[in-house]
Parts: C-alpha cells; sequence; structure tokens
C-alpha cells in the first residue's frame, strides 16, 4: 500500500472539504456547521461507529473497527478565529470577521481524508482508528479537549497512541517536524485589578496612586523569569493588556491588567503565580494599596512520548522520505490543548509545512492573509493514515 500515493488521487475530496470550511468559518463552541459536515461526510465514507455532540459539546467522534482490540486515536481541531481575512482569495471566508486563520479547516479535511484511505483499507488494518473532531481549540476558556477527555474520549474502547497535526507556514511544503519530550509550552493566564485611592493629579499625597503602583508591578513581575526561574528552564511572563483612568489630571481608583505565562516545566508553572502573588502583595502593601489576583492554568506543556515519536518519525522516512523529516532544533513557546491527550496517553504532534514562497503561503499562523500550500493537504493526510495504519501493524 502506498498512502501517499492514494492521498493523491484523493486531493480534490480534501481541498473541496477544506475550502468549503474555511468559507464558512465557526468560533469556539459554535462549530455546528463543521461538525454536522464532518457527521455526513463519515457517514459517506462508511465509518463503523459516530458519536455527534460527544462530551455535551459540538465533537465528532467516529471509530473504523480492525480485526484487534487495539485502538489508536487520530485527532482534529475545527475551530476559526475572530479575524476579518484579508487573502482575497476565491475561497475566502464568507463570514465576516471570522477566519480559518489556524489552518484547523485543514486539519479537519486531512482527518476527513485519512478516514476515507482507512475505510479503503480496513480490512487490513490489525487494531480500530478513532477518529477525534474536536471543538473549542483556540479559547482557553472552552477547554476542548480537556472536556472530552473527562467525557470518556479516550476509553471505550481504551486509546493506546494518539497523534495530531497541525499546519505550519515556516515549514516549506512536503516536509514534516517534531521532537521527542517537551515540543510546546503551558498557556496559562493572570489578571490584575491594583486599588488604590483616586484624586486630583495636582494633589498626588492626597490618594494612593494605582498607576505609579502598576507600573511597579509591571516592573517587577518580568524580571521574575530572569531572576527566579533557571535559566535552562524557558518561560515567558508577557502582559498584554493596561487600563486605568480617564483623565490625564485624575489618578484612578483603579487599574487593571492581565496577561500570559508560558513554560515548558510543571515545576515551574506552579511556582510562577505564587511569585507572582508575592510581588503584588509587597508593592501594593508598600504604597499602602491593595490587590485582587485571578490566576487560570490553560493547557499543560505538550509533552511528546520519545518512544512514539521515534516510532513516528522512522516511520514517515519511510513514507516521505528522510529529507522530508526533520527533528525540531527547540520546542515552542506556543501552546496546544494536544497537550490534554497525551497526559493520559503516549503519542506525536506533528508540525506540517504549508510554506511556499510563490503561492505566497509564507504568512503566520493567526494573520488576516494567512494561506496554506493546499499541495501539502495529501501529505498531511497520508502522515496521519500511514501512521495509525503503521502503528497498529507494529504492535
Amino acid at each position: 500500500m502506498d498512502f501517499l500515493k492514494d492521498a493523491r488521487e484523493i486531493k480534490d475530496f480534501i481541498v473541496g472539504l477544506r475550502r468549503q470550511i474555511h468559507q464558512y468559518p465557526e468560533l469556539s463552541g459554535r462549530e455546528f456547521k463543521t461538525s454536522e459536515l464532518v457527521a455526513d461526510t463519515l457517514k459517506d465514507i462508511g465509518v463503523d461507529e459516530l458519536q455527534e455532540g460527544f462530551g455535551e459539546t459540538t465533537a465528532v467522534v467516529a471509530l473504523i473497527k480492525g480485526n484487534s482490540d487495539r485502538t489508536v486515536a487520530l485527532r482534529a481541531d475545527m475551530d476559526a478565529l475572530p479575524i476579518k481575512e484579508e487573502t482575497g482569495k476565491p475561497y475566502a471566508s464568507k463570514i465576516d470577521g471570522v477566519m480559518h486563520a489556524c489552518g484547523h479547516d485543514a486539519h479537519t479535511a486531512m482527518l476527513l481524508g485519512a478516514a476515507k484511505l482507512l475505510v479503503k483499507h480496513k480490512k487490513k488494518l490489525k487494531g480500530n482508528v478513532k477518529l477525534i473532531f474536536q471543538p473549542c481549540e483556540e479559547r482557553q476558556d472552552c477547554r476542548g479537549a480537556k472536556r472530552l477527555v473527562a467525557a470518556g474520549v479516550l476509553r471505550n474502547p481504551d486509546v493506546g497512541a494518539i497523534f495530531g497535526i497541525h499546519v505550519f507556514p515556516e515549514l516549506e511544503t512536503g516536509k514534516v517536524a517534531t521532537c521527542p519530550g517537551a515540543a510546546l509550552a503551558s498557556s496559562d493566564v493572570f489578571r490584575i485589578k491594583i486599588y488604590g485611592k483616586g484624586t486630583h493629579a495636582s494633589k498626588p499625597h492626597m490618594g494612593i496612586d494605582t498607576v505609579l503602583i502598576a507600573s511597579q508591578v509591571v516592573n517587577t513581575l518580568h524580571h521574575i523569569v530572569s531572576r527566579r526561574v533557571d535559566p535552562l528552564d524557558p518561560a515567558v511572563l508577557t502582559i498584554g493588556t493596561i487600563k486605568g483612568g480617564e483623565a490625564e489630571n485624575i489618578i484612578p481608583d483603579t487599574v487593571e491588567m492581565a496577561g500570559t505565562i508560558r513554560t515548558l516545566n510543571e515545576d515551574v508553572r506552579k511556582k510562577i503565580p505564587l511569585w507572582i502573588e508575592e510581588a503584588l502583595r509587597g508593592i501594593t502593601s508598600a504604597y499602602g494599596g491593595s490587590y485582587e489576583f485571578d490566576y487560570e492554568e490553560g493547557t499543560p506543556p505538550l509533552i511528546n512520548d520519545k518512544k512514539v515519536t521515534e516510532f513516528a518519525m522512522n516511520s514517515l522516512k519511510e513514507l516521505l522520505g528522510e529529507g522530508n523529516v526533520l527533528y525540531l532544533e527547540k520546542p515552542s513557546m506556543g501552546g496546544e490543548d494536544f497537550a490534554e491527550y497525551l497526559k493520559f496517553v503516549p503519542g506525536t504532534y506533528f508540525r506540517l509545512g504549508t510554506g511556499n514562497r510563490e503561492k505566497g503561503t509564507t504568512y503566520p499562523l493567526h494573520n488576516p492573509r494567512f494561506d496554506i500550500d493546499e499541495d501539502a493537504l495529501p501529505v498531511g493526510t497520508a502522515v496521519l493514515s500511514f501512521l495509525a495504519f503503521k502503528w497498529l501493524s507494529d504492535k
């Protein structure tokens, strides 16, 4: 069997699905038409089991039954972003202010393509393939993967390994890349309110200056990474918003700020909120103010299983050729909730090259001009279907 050849033969099928999804993007938790299209396509393909609305979400979960109880899972995310598309392509988003700027349309289409190939070779499958079409990856408060895991998506039948893939414009079309161990960072958010006492700017001694306190907080928090975290443990603390005051001559009662924390180390992840609160307590006390601090854990670090990753890399060299399978030199500080599955079952998350300068597909993710080289779609379909088939065959 040649999964790459098979995938290229159904390229029109995959591209058609991708463009249909791309034109009608849906935000996290609202993937109603997308999940309906996924379910209808899976019914036409002929999967053995199909669950719509899995976990009381818009998720679609399907099963292709092989000739043993072993089960491997493949996952694609379905949600889009609140971004106005500026590609000018004929298949551009028809929904104003909503766009598939992170490639989830491609992920969904590629997994549907993989389903088609795996059903075609079903009699040779030495186990089951579970297909997970997941909502709510983009919005941290939506917790798509975590909700599906809690609802039992990795059970009945129990999943032994899981694979996922993400389009990547910085990598040349036709190539895939990953690394064993930590590949993506945790992604947590925090919100702070500084309380003081408002006063006229001409009488600062009559108030408690929240702007001054906030400036000290910003300065101190940025020193947490440089002075409290081991330099060999990557971490990022970014304050993205700060709001306070209505007029240039009034010191406000409150200032609010919010930010994100990224790290590859769970121990560091647990310590940073403690250090933030320690700084807040000291600074606000010193100036006579007070504070509220809210810290929300998002996705954990994404840790690729070393044995499964080595298996997958060696297998893909057989499929794509050694020169098209790359080891990442270092992880990314971006986050991805595929990490939630990897907390419970071994697996690997790949980057799929979609960058092509001649076709203008090198704009970064979450950019209004983002697009993919559609020649990458059969490659991604082949990668997913081949890994599932190979993992079941080699166990």
